[in-house]
Order: structure tokens, then C-alpha cells, then sequence
């Protein structure tokens, strides 16, 4: 067994402990997510979040679920904050939360012990609680189950003064409640395997959420209460039973889904014990993959944290969710996150999958920014999504050599791409009369606004965009060649040495010898940001190894934290160094100095490139990049993964999502074929150098 284990037992400091979150998921995009107290402090948090249109309209099915001991007095297990009060304080009587890689929860009071543990069979939006109750007394104690109930969309709340909510309540057996919903149209089941649920219901009003109150956010929530499961455990005796909830759009498909993990606790622990096999199976490829690999716990987190953003929908094509809790599939994040999420992975199978989805989505030459996550309509405002997906289409052939996938399903769209870029495409994307890709406002990844204005104006042409550029015409250059296309292969080779002679013409900062970040109509921009380091660490660079170490030296200097690269220079009027406060105050700082983790690959492949890697004192120093965030923040924030930001400041407080996709798979990319030097099998051939 590979799995690894967190363990907590320490619940002294409530506001600490609050802050460590932790996340499951089930393949279609829906996920189970809380603290390790039990206090629900976002509205994205939800034992069941099922994504009832995969990997789309996530919706927060079943809030959470309490707890109530029956000995000489009750003891209560929940918990849930108020404004100004926190009630009830079940997690008093905690003695320990594990992740392993489920969470289990082990409750002591009263010569009562009790273990919760959670987890969700893939492919099924359910979630399954399942207990163990030791009663340790000459009594018998009653158990009492609380689920609480809701329908709506995780980026919504629910105030029933004032929404209207539509639906009904049926008891189908004596142990399963159905509440229907008219809109949002759901059916939520949930089904105790012992014991008997007694009709009471109730509202639960005015729950506060402390982390969109911080974020400036609507923070108070309603939950349905619809009565509560009962049973009886005999003195001095042990029992289990679980507790599951199943949702979907269909009434007979909810309770189809609900008798998928079984009636009793014997196929339940079978559903179980095929998730926990399914994630050490995961782990043995990987190690398979990479024999001379030695395990640990933290890698195998990271390796897990992988598989958690890689999600199917209705007709079993990949896609790649951005990050947990919010964000939805994102084309350039998808393409960024693709080498590490899936090649490193040996995902290959799945990553031509995703490769040939995004084609039926690629228009004028353009690949989608996101996928609205309720409507499912694609959003095309981005210029590097299309050549991040060229790249990674590139990365593919390093690992796999597989030229005869790329030329059937993939070369057609590829050469539309760029005939689509030379030409000029929708945001004023299109190639200037010096070779350089110019381009619209708020279209590369430094995208946030305030007020409908841009925070970091990079409207015309930004450096990681002709880096991308370059990248892309050297590719589709060298694939035009293995095809046969010879002219086309000239053609393209001489967009890239125009593109190439420009870019030393324009770019370089002789001041401080590094790469100005944008180029503009009004001049350059001497912002010390790390979008130019991509110049180097891309597979085809347009500059020497000369000025490839000073950027590498200016962007070490400068930039780099334990957690990631800065934004911004700290010596920048601009530079923020915290992100709080509310939207327009976090969206100031988001490129404005925020350390982002998954820029930590790209230096690290950049490093290695310009430094070499002949001596110990290189390896360890491009190890060195990752090891704090492998290490040290798998136990923060969203546990067992990879937060999206951190401060610019000291502490580098971590911030945003929980669990980011490109900020697992860049770091673990770059530790894998950088530091370790498992470079990819393919990539002579395919590179020729």
C-alpha cells in the first residue's frame, strides 16, 4: 500500500484549525469538502456538491451532516457558526482527524466512541458516511443523524425569507428521505442502512461563512433540515452503519444510484474498498512509471492530488477542472496543467482525449478561455490558450513519440490555429509587421480588472505571448517537416525568424538586463514580472544562453519565494504583498506581487537549461524550488494539495482556491524532469537536439 496519512489531534486554536480544509472528488466534477473541525466556512463547502450536468452545474446537495449522543445527557457532535456565536461545539469531544486518504473524523465522550468516515465512489455523484460506534457502557445509547439539506448552485446561497424554495418531501422506506426540488431541478436521496428516520423538519438559519465574509462575499446560508435517522447501540457492544446521499436531476435515477453502493454494510465496504484500490493502483503506475522513484507521503499526495481535476462528463471525455472549489474547465489552465496532470502520470490515453475535445471547441483559430460551468457554453476571450494547447501537444509527442495520433486527429486544427493568428482572429489577435503577435486588452493569464478596468494594462504585445509564439511556429514547423509538407515547414520557419529577430530588437532591458514584460503603443514596460521566463524555459527560445542566465539571475533574485514567484517586484509602486479584503482589493493584488506556485516548473526547467545540471549543488538547488511546497504545504490550507496563491509577503500566507490544477502539476513537472532528470523518452527524437 502506497497511500499516505495526515493526522491531527491538536483542535486547540479554533481560527487555526479552521483554516485547514480538506477535499475529495468523484471524476465528474462534483466533490465532498469541509474543515477538519466540521464547520462549514465557505459556501463552496458541501459533504455532497454533486455536478449534476458533469463536469458542470455543481450544486450543493447535502451541506453536512451532524451528529447527537443519547447517554445520561446528549452530547451533541456538530458544529456550525453564527454570527457571534459557534453552536453547537461538537468538536469539543474530537480526539482525531486523519486523511487517509478518506477523512475520518473519531469522536470520545462519555465511554462512546465514534469514527465518521467519508468517501465517494467514482463516476456516482454520492457521498457515503460511514460509522463505527463503540458503546462502552451499561446503557444503551441512541444515535441521532441530522443531514442538512439544500439545492442550489455552489456560487449562490440561500435566504428562504426571500427565495422561494420549490419542492416536496417523501419518506420512501422507513430509512430513506427523498426531497424533490422544482428549481434548481434536483432530487436528493439520502438513506440510513440501520435505524429508522423520523420526519421533523426544521430550518437552520443564518449560518455564517467565515471565508466569503473575508473575501467580501454573501455569507450567510440557510440549510433544510428534514428530521434526523435514530438507532439504538446495545450496552457494551460495537455497531456499523452508513449514511448516504445520492443526487441528480432524475428521481429513479437518485435511488438508482443510491442502491449502487448497496443495502448493507458488507457491499458498502466492498464500493469502499474499490476507491481505496482505485488510488493505490494509481500510485503503483506512477511508481512503475518511474521505477528508480522512491515513495513518501508527500509525493504520494501530490501524485493523488493529480487524479482529483481530471473529470468525464455525460459522454466520457476528459476534461480538466482549473481548481477547487470554483473554478470551472479553463482552456489555458487545461493546457498548462495537462504535461503534469497527465503525461508525467503516464495518462496518455486520457490526455488524447482531452486534446481531441478542446478541437471540437477550437473556433478561428482559438481555444476556449472556460466552459461556463452552468450553461456550458465555451467563453473564447484569451490569446494564449490556443498556444499553450500547441505546447502541450508538443510535450505529448516528448513522452509518447505517437506522430500518427497527432497527424489523423490534431494537425488540421493545429495549422488552422496559427493560418488563423497570421492572419488575424477576434481580440485584435493577429501577427504585426514586425512577426510579433500583438493582441487585445485582458487576454493573457494577468487578466483581473476593477471597475472595468484592466490591473496590469498588457494590451499589445506581451512578452510570454511572443515567447508562446515562437514555441508554437518551431513546432508546427518541425511537425510540417515529419509530415512531408516542406514548403509549409519553410513558411512557418520564417514567421519564426522574423518573430525571433524582433523579439531580441524590442525586448531585451538593457537597464536591467532582463525582458521588458509588454510592449505598447505608448513604449515599454520595465515591470519586473516572471511572464519572461517562459522565453527561456519553452523547448525553443529566441535568445542566447548569455541573456537567458541574466534572466534567470534578475527572476531568482527578485521573484522567487519558498511557494512560488512573485508577480511583481517588491520595489514596484504597485506591488501588493497580501491578498485579502474584498473582490476589487484581491483582484488589485492578484498579479500585483501574489507568489503563484505553479510558476515554480517553469523556473525550475529555465534553471536547469542556463545553470546545467553537472554538479550536486544544481540538483539541489532545482529540488530546492519544490521541496517547501511538497513538504510543507500539503499540511496547510487544502490538505494533501496544492493552494492556487500565496501572499507576496512573509508568511506567504496560502490563499484562493484550495486546490489548483496547474499549481500541483507544474511544480511536480518540473521536479520530475528537471531536478530528477526523468526527462521524457521521446524527447530527443522529437526535438532533434
Amino acid at each position: 500500500m502506497y497511500l499516505p496519512t495526515l493526522k491531527f489531534s491538536d483542535f486547540s486554536n479554533f481560527d487555526e484549525t479552521l483554516t485547514k480544509e480538506w477535499l475529495i472528488t468523484n471524476g465528474l466534477g462534483g466533490y465532498a469538502s469541509t474543515t477538519v473541525l466540521g464547520v462549514n466556512t465557505r459556501k463552496y463547502h458541501g459533504l455532497l456538491v454533486a455536478a449534476l450536468h458533469p463536469p458542470g452545474d455543481r450544486t450543493v446537495c447535502l451541506a453536512k451532516i451532524d451528529e447527537e449522543l443519547q447517554l445520561n445527557k446528549i452530547y451533541l457532535l456538530g458544529a456550525n457558526e453564527f454570527h457571534g456565536a459557534v453552536y453547537p461545539k461538537g468538536f469539543l469531544h474530537l480526539t482525531e482527524f486523519s486523511l487517509s486518504p478518506f477523512p475520518k473524523y473519531t469522536y470520545h465522550t462519555e465511554n462512546v466512541h465514534l469514527e465518521k468516515t467519508l468517501f465517494m465512489p467514482y463516476g456516482k455523484n454520492v457521498l457515503v458516511a460511514t460509522y463505527k460506534v463503540k458503546n462502552m457502557n451499561s446503557g444503551s445509547v441512541k444515535i441521532r443523524i441530522f443531514p442538512m439539506i439544500t439545492c442550489r448552485h455552489f456560487h449562490h446561497v440561500i435566504n428562504k425569507a426571500v427565495h422561494t424554495l420549490h419542492f416536496n418531501q417523501k419518506q420512501v422506506a422507513s430509512s430513506v428521505i427523498q426531497v424533490n426540488f422544482r428549481q434548481p431541478q434536483a432530487s436528493i436521496a439520502v438513506r440510513m442502512t440501520d435505524g429508522v428516520f423520523y420526519e421533523c423538519p426544521v430550518w437552520i438559519e443564518r449560518i455564517r461563512y467565515r471565508e466569503e465574509e473575508k473575501r467580501g462575499e454573501t455569507s450567510l446560508d440557510d440549510y433544510y433540515q428534514p428530521g434526523y435517522f435514530q438507532l439504538d447501540v446495545s450496552p457494551r457492544s460495537e455497531t456499523e452503519f452508513a449514511v448516504i446521499a445520492s443526487a441528480s436531476r432524475d428521481e429513479q435515477q437518485t435511488v438508482q444510484t443510491l442502491n449502487y453502493v448497496g443495502q448493507n454494510m458488507a457491499e458498502i465496504s466492498s464500493v469502499r474498498e474499490l476507491e481505496i484500490n482505485r488510488r493505490n493502483k494509481f500510485l503503483v503506475n506512477f511508481y512503475h512509471l518511474h521505477p528508480h522513484l522512491a515513495t513518501n507521503d508527500w509525493l504520494n499526495w501530490i501524485i493523488l492530488a493529480t487524479d482529483s481535476f481530471v473529470v468525464q462528463n455525460l459522454t466520457n471525455q476528459y476534461s480538466i477542472i482549473a481548481g477547487y472549489h470554483w473554478f470551472e474547465v479553463w482552456g489555458r489552465d487545461t493546457f498548462v496543467a495537462l504535461p503534469g496532470l497527465m503525461l508525467i502520470t503516464g495518462r496518455f490515453e486520457d490526455a488524447k482525449n482531452v486534446f481531441t475535445e478542446f478541437n471540437e471547441y477550437c473556433q478561428n483559430g482559438l481555444i476556449p478561455n472556460f466552459i461556463d460551468d452552468r450553461s456550458g457554453q465555451a467563453v473564447y476571450n484569451t490569446v494564449d490558450a490556443s498556444l499553450w494547447y500547441v505546447n502541450a501537444v508538443l510535450q505529448y509527442l516528448k513522452h509518447t513519440g505517437d506522430f500518427e495520433f497527432v497527424r489523423a486527429q490534431l494537425w488540421a486544427n493545429l495549422k488552422e490555429i496559427v493560418a488563423k493568428h497570421v492572419q488575424g482572429t477576434h481580440f485584435g489577435i493577429h501577427v504585426d509587421n514586425d512577426g510579433l503577435l500583438t493582441h487585445g486588452e485582458r487576454l493573457t493569464w494577468m487578466d483581473a480588472e476593477v471597475d472595468g478596468k484592466a490591473v496590469t494594462p498588457r494590451m499589445g504585445k506581451a512578452v510570454e505571448i511572443q515567447a508562446l509564439w515562437y514555441n508554437t511556429l518551431k513546432t508546427v514547423q518541425l511537425l510540417a517537416q515529419r509530415f512531408g509538407e516542406n514548403q509549409l515547414s519553410e513558411n512557418y520557419n520564417a514567421l519564426a525568424e522574423r518573430c525571433k529577430t524582433s523579439f531580441n530588437e524590442k525586448f531585451w532591458n538593457n537597464k536591467k538586463h532582463c525582458l521588458f514584460d509588454c510592449i505598447t503603443d505608448a513604449g515599454a514596460d520595465d515591470s519586473l514580472r516572471p511572464n519572461q521566463i517562459f522565453a527561456v524555459s519553452l523547448d525553443f527560445t529566441m535568445l542566447d544562453l548569455e541573456k537567458r542566465n541574466q534572466i534567470v539571475n534578475v527572476v531568482q533574485r527578485e521573484l522567487v519565494t519558498p511557494y512560488g514567484l512573485r508577480t511583481l517586484e517588491r520595489s514596484h509602486p504597485n506591488y501588493q504583498g497580501v491578498y485579502n479584503g474584498n473582490r476589487q482589493s484581491r483582484d488589485r493584488a492578484y498579479h500585483n506581487g501574489t507568489v503563484w506556485p505553479w510558476l515554480v516548473g517553469p523556473f525550475m526547467t529555465a534553471f536547469r537549461k542556463t545553470k546545467g545540471y553537472a554538479s550536486p549543488d544544481s540538483r539541489f538547488a532545482i529540488s530546492s524550488f519544490a521541496w517547501p511546497l511538497f513538504t510543507r504545504q500539503t499540511t496547510y490550507a487544502g490538505l494533501g494539495n496544492l493552494s492556487e496563491i500565496f501572499d507576496g509577503d512573509p508568511p506567504h500566507t496560502p490563499r484562493g482556491c484550495i486546490a489548483q490544477a496547474w499549481s500541483v502539476a507544474e511544480p511536480l513537472r518540473g521536479y520530475v524532469e528537471d531536478a530528477l532528470q526523468i526527462r521524457p523518452k521521446y524527447e530527443k527524437e522529437v526535438l532533434g537536439f
